[in-house]
């Protein structure tokens, strides 16, 4: 696994004023480990994780299995080892109100849960506030906490930390955790153009 998987926080910036998705990954430290750009033009969703901002060495694949996004899933592949590493479904009818993701394994099995944390909140940002109100989602492993997705309030650019320190035996593997928090930003790109 490439060393850029290795810590338990992040921080992901949207890149504002491009023609495509491009987002950076930032450790702890302020060091920009990851680099992620949307494939242009594309019916199904494409995007390429990078291990710098050159794309010298892809890390990991982020493709929806469709073209209709309302249900979507998305494959998450590992391209160093060339084998995947979970996936990332909607949940249709139930993300209406409040965005809800399931988690799945290798193998296709269910996990966990990704969701914004609050219903009432939810509301607010989708029929009131927009995007004055940033976005908080859990991530869950079984019945356990793995991460906090956490929006910086700010006006001008899309800002998401990833914390997964609360995940001390690192069920949710972290290619998975980065992958919900790229889609959770392209996502939100789309709703708010």
């Amino acid at each position: 696994m490439h060393t850029a998987f290795m810590y338990d926080q992040y921080l992901l910036k949207r890149q504002v004023l491009a023609l495509t998705g491009k987002f950076r990954i930032y450790n702890p430290a302020g060091n920009l480990v990851l680099f992620s750009e949307q494939k242009m033009f594309r019916l199904k969703e494409d995007i390429r994780v990078y291990a710098d901002e050159e794309k010298m060495q892809e890390v990991l694949q982020i493709k929806a299995r469709q073209i209709i996004d309302f249900s979507a899933a998305y494959d998450v592949v590992d391209v160093t080892e060339n084998r995947p590493v979970g996936a990332l479904r909607r949940r249709g009818w139930k993300s209406m109100l409040r965005d809800e993701w399931e988690v799945l394994d290798a193998n296709e099995q269910v996990i966990g849960l990704l969701f914004e944390d609050n219903i009432n909140l939810a509301l607010l940002r989708r029929f009131l506030l927009g995007s004055l109100l940033p976005q908080n989602y859990d991530l869950t492993i079984g019945e356990q906490r793995a991460a906090d997705l956490r929006q910086r309030f700010n006006l001008f650019a899309y800002q998401l930390d990833l914390d997964f320190s609360m995940d001390a035996g690192r069920q949710l593997d972290r290619r998975l955790g980065i992958a919900a928090g790229i889609l959770l930003a392209a996502v939100e790109g789309k709703q708010s153009n």
